[in-house]
């Protein structure tokens, strides 16, 4: 996906710069190229070595001159490659590679201040899952979307200074930036209902699930999900990036109302009502800590004691700083027959992604498992 770099700049090499260079459609072209091949390097870093690029092929290091990376910026990427590989590495300690990846970036919007660039993006990137155990989905997806910003130094020459994620979860497989966490809840109810913390470890005590005959079609459920993680539906608004926010638990709520669970009308701030709709939600429809307090208070889920004991519709919650306030929600969408459960989320949009790449990704979390 990367093309030739080389631009023809507006001025004479080496001369001082008196106006502002002009930032022309080859140069945002090119600038589209950087970030995917940044984005390409993260991705191929997790990618089985049998299969996939080394570090000798870095698709950054083509870059040079007229755009490029800054010194320091080099030094942030060699740094996330280099936990990146350490992430493959904990993965497959877990029984989970990948063979391929694919990563394309599409440029949504630049902004050119004098001299400095903001460049918005979205990134895609699909792993295909090797087979280890033989039984695991055929992929995991997702989207993300990073704002870049660019520096031209007095000879012209832009320079990729930062790379921000802008979703609200920083939660994509390729991503190292540290997770986002909310302000705690507070709830009208002094005495909400907690939620024990789930343990994780493999293979977890059997806790079967009967997914046919009870109260909730859980098809529906992964219909829904798979329907809907890379892009939303209309007939609900759209939380991510909102302030302290996101869109994960409006994410699974909707999930779990396509598989039958029912409004319980009423104060929108009290955690025993629960509904959402176009216009108006309550707050445990859309918030971490008040779903978890409703779905406990109203006996729609109960506590697993372990994250591989999620079944398929289950949810599993986690709380990145331990902080005793859940910062992230997740709905179970595939559970291979060894016993390894698959979420799929909003912010960042994941489509099953297995848990022990969550549990390898960030094992200073702590984790909370619902049975629905």
């Amino acid at each position: 996906m990367v093309a030739g770099v080389a631009l023809v700049p507006n001025w004479s090499a080496g001369a001082a710069v008196v106006n502002d260079p002009t930032v022309d459609a080859a140069t945002k072209a090119t600038f589209q190229r950087l970030a995917d091949a940044v984005f390409t390097d993260r991705t191929q870093a997790l990618v089985d070595s049998a299969h996939g690029d080394t570090e000798r092929h870095q698709r950054t290091a083509a870059f040079s001159g007229n755009v490029r990376l800054s010194g320091t910026q080099s030094r942030e990427e060699h740094s996330a490659l280099t936990e990146l590989r350490g992430r493959k590495s904990r993965l497959a300690r877990a029984g989970e590679k990948y063979s391929k990846g694919s990563t394309t970036v599409t440029l949504d919007a630049t902004q050119v201040k004098g001299r400095n660039a903001t460049v918005d993006v979205t990134e895609s990137t699909t792993l295909t899952y090797e087979k280890v155990k033989g039984t695991e989905p055929k992929t995991t997806g997702f989207q993300a979307h990073h704002e870049l910003t660019f520096k031209a130094d007095q000879q012209g020459d832009w320079q990729l200074t930062g790379i921000r994620d802008t979703d609200d979860g920083y939660l994509a497989v390729n991503q190292v930036a540290t997770p986002s966490v909310r302000t705690p809840a507070t709830p009208a109810d002094d005495s909400p209902p907690e939620a024990p913390r789930a343990a994780t470890a493999w293979p977890a005590p059997a806790k079967p699930k009967n997914l046919t005959t009870g109260a909730y079609d859980y098809k529906a459920m992964v219909a829904y999900a798979t329907k809907y993680w890379s892009h939303y539906n209309p007939d609900y608004p759209d939380f991510n990036g909102e302030a302290d926010g996101g869109d994960c638990t409006n994410f699974v709520s909707q999930t779990l109302k396509a598989g039958g669970w029912k409004h319980v009308p009423g104060d929108g701030s009290d955690f025993h009502k629960w509904f959402g709709n176009s216009s108006i939600q309550s707050d445990s429809f859309v918030g971490v800590n008040e779903f978890s307090w409703f779905a406990l208070s109203s006996k729609r889920v109960t506590s697993l004691a372990d994250v591989y004991q999620l079944d398929i519709g289950d949810v599993l919650q986690m709380d990145f700083n331990k902080d005793g306030s859940k910062d992230h929600s997740m709905i179970v969408t595939y559970r291979s027959p060894q016993g390894v459960p698959y979420v799929t989320y909003h912010s960042t949009n994941t489509y099953n992604r297995s848990v022990a790449s969550l549990v390898a990704s960030y094992p200073n979390a702590a984790y909370y498992a619902y049975r629905t």
